[in-house]
């Protein structure tokens, strides 16, 4: 019986270690299409699931709890731009800035953890 208790204590003293970051997951744009965000190394990268730009990134962040920074790519352009995300229950506001005063954002929502 005492090693069952003793790996229910590490199981439960470790799953918030294991536990997914809040920006793994996919996520629905306004327009429709779907992004996902996944670890790749220490940073999470992004790949598009549907519409034209099928298959092309959308930058990489690097971060953790409700805030991340790194790259925004344009995928129609494929112009990168410095960004952060912001995750707000199941909203990721995506930010993209010039020169860190000229930005645009966009809010999408979470259709899906990571599996």
């Amino acid at each position: 019986m005492k090693p069952f208790v003793l790996v229910a204590a590490l199981a439960l003293a470790c799953g918030p270690a294991l536990a997914a970051e809040p920006i793994v997951g996919t996520w629905r744009l306004s327009n429709g299409e779907t992004v996902d965000y996944r670890p790749c190394g220490s940073k999470y990268c992004s790949t598009v699931n549907s519409g034209p730009y099928k298959g092309k990134t959308v930058g990489t962040m690097e971060g953790s709890g409700s805030r991340y920074d790194g790259t925004v790519v344009d995928p129609s352009s494929d112009k990168s731009y410095e960004g952060r995300v912001e995750i707000q229950g199941g909203q990721l506001v995506l930010t993209g800035c010039v020169a860190k005063v000229f930005c645009r954002s966009q809010t999408w929502t979470r259709v899906g953890k990571a599996g």
